[in-house]
């Protein structure tokens, strides 16, 4: 027992920096999503304005055109406007529901999936920690008990056991705390993007309705 005890340490030990190292990527890759599919409001007004310039000539086919040129392709706002030109026909109240659905299942589900991860190592490193501490303690009674049957303990002997113990629940909450903060930080930017994304969207179908009546 007490082998795979001590054996033990390095394997917490490599368990939370691979924790700590899929934390940290989660948390870029999700800002760097954000970041992707998100328009600066002077984007955004440049891309709304020639959309709606398109929109009120009718020509739906330039509007399709714009939406897949660089630099909008890749933002969630254009690929929004593209489907809502594809499916104009089944009308205003059907298409808001159908966009709202298109986004929250192209974008934020991916975002919603990665930071999900975020949350589950969030709570992860400090249960890693507490093993490691109860490991650490579990080693340092077991010497003592041992160095007491032969007439003595000798601190030297606890202080590694008893370092581990204490280091482990350290690093645990080191990595806990800045991705419980990284992860908050995050979640502001998605609801960002999100409230971005539902004005603007509101504004081309407004936009389109008036193309649709005229």
């Amino acid at each position: 027992m007490d082998t795979i005890l001590e054996a033990s340490g390095p394997v917490i030990y490599t368990a939370m920096a691979l924790a700590a190292l899929y934390g940290v990527f989660c948390a870029i890759l999700m800002v760097r999503k954000i970041a992707q599919k998100r328009m600066s409001p002077g984007m955004a007004s440049e891309f709304l304005d020639e959309t709606r310039e398109l929109l009120q000539k009718k020509d739906f086919d330039g509007v399709a055109e714009l939406c897949d040129s660089p630099p909008w392709w890749s933002k969630a706002v254009p690929q929004l406007v593209l489907y809502g030109i594809a499916n104009r026909s089944i009308g205003p109240s059907k298409l808001k529901l159908m966009l709202a659905e298109k986004f929250e299942r192209d974008v934020l589900a991916d975002l919603e999936y990665q930071g999900a991860w975020i949350t589950t190592i969030v709570k992860t490193a400090p249960m890693l920690g507490l093993l490691g501490t109860v490991t650490g303690m579990i080693l340092a009674f077991a010497k003592i008990a041992t160095a007491a049957a032969s007439g003595g303990v000798n601190p030297a002997d606890l202080a590694s056991d008893i370092s581990f113990a204490l280091f482990t629940t350290a690093a645990g909450l080191a990595i806990a705390i800045p991705l419980t903060v990284l992860g908050s930080w995050v979640q502001v930017r998605i609801g960002k993007l999100t409230d971005a994304v539902q004005e603007q969207t509101t504004e081309f179908m407004s936009d389109l309705e008036s193309a649709m009546r005229s």
